[in-house]
């Protein structure tokens, strides 16, 4: 698999619409508004602050607009299509919609469409079969997040599937989970996160065709994917430093490391990795990062695409399952380095 390193951008907009396409009676079709985030990622030379600049230039016209008037018929698609058309230049390799923090789309160069939508539950839960004085064997619990992925061949049309047909294929499970322990669910004795991503997607893949991945959020920092053959995990690190520009200008960044991972399910276990393990082995690259100047620590030019490769290099011993990197040095500017499968897109990081 090649080495792929993608820039990401993110730019907030607000926007009113009504999307007369839909049925009568749907709660979109009457005048509304959104709080937008778009998002991009593409080979960009201007690197993230360029591509950052270039979104939220491509944005603007919309921002407190009324789509309508812009966008004859302005769902999430179409929309992701008109800003698409107007960054035409950025070697794009997707963009995407967010319409609300639960809900968004994105569109690849093929006009491919994935749509997500985002669902919550409060539930407890121990894991059966860890060690001894491992934490998640103790009884605790979590609030759950959810996303369900579809992915389709939209052609020419203005949609795909309706969000509001996600909720209502949601409701089911979220009367099974909701309010309960998991371990008293059947199929899910030991309910780790690839477990019960699992046991959502047999549930909806039989209605829902489409589906092309479940992820399970554990914690904000940690979760996995399942695309009902492979599990995908990622964990995300923080850390805050300090970098020198070319035209040696010192400032600093709260950095967010996400790292992904793909390795085998442990039959016994019920994971691939723990996510502890996964924090334990990228602790000692922590050190060198977080408090830090890192054009020192990493002997690099502290630019993203230079920490990126730094990280890659650092970890690869410890984390060999590691296949894909996300850095992120402000809430809207990152940059992804992937060298394996690039799995689902995660929604994009709000200011």
């Amino acid at each position: 698999m090649n080495t792929r390193l993608l820039y990401l951008a993110s730019a907030p907009f607000e926007a009113a619409a009504r999307v007369t396409v839909l049925a009568p009676g749907h709660r979109a079709r009457g005048l509304h508004g959104h709080g937008y985030l778009a998002s991009v990622r593409a080979a960009s030379a201007d690197g993230a602050e360029g591509l950052a600049a270039r979104l939220a230039a491509a944005v603007a016209p919309l921002d407190y607009s009324y789509l309508n008037d812009t966008l004859e018929v302005p769902t999430d698609e179409n929309v992701a299509r008109w800003i698409r058309a107007r960054l035409a230049d950025a070697r794009i390799e997707s963009i995407g919609i967010q319409s609300t923090r639960e809900q968004g789309v994105d569109l690849d160069g093929a006009n491919r469409a994935h749509l997500w939508r985002r669902f919550r539950f409060e539930a407890a839960h121990r894991l059966p079969g860890v060690r001894a004085g491992h934490p998640c064997g103790r009884m605790h619990g979590h609030g759950f997040e959810v996303i369900v992925h579809l992915g389709e061949d939209l052609a020419s049309r203005d949609m795909g599937v309706d969000y509001e047909r996600l909720g209502a294929l949601w409701q089911p499970l979220y009367a099974e989970l909701h309010r309960r322990c998991l371990n008293d669910i059947e199929g899910l004795r030991n309910p780790t996160s690839e477990m019960l991503a699992r046991w959502i997607w047999q549930r909806l893949q039989p209605r829902l065709p489409e589906l092309s991945w479940v992820t399970v959020y554990e914690t904000v920092t940690a979760g996995c994917h399942y695309d009902g053959a492979h599990f995908r995990i990622w964990k995300e690190q923080r850390f805050e430093s300090a970098v020198r520009d070319p035209a040696n200008v010192l400032f600093g960044h709260s950095y967010v490391a996400r790292l992904h991972l793909c390795a085998p399910l442990d039959p016994l276990l019920g994971w691939t990795i723990d996510y502890g393990d996964v924090r334990e082995a990228f602790t000692p690259a922590f050190r060198e990062l977080d408090h830090q100047l890192l054009n020192d620590t990493t002997a690099t030019g502290g630019d993203l695409a230079s920490l990126l490769d730094w990280l890659r290099r650092r970890c690869a011993a410890a984390l060999p399952a590691l296949d894909r990197i996300d850095l992120y040095e402000t809430p809207l500017a990152g940059a992804t380095l992937c060298w394996g499968e690039q799995g689902p897109a995660l929604p994009g990081r709000t200011p």
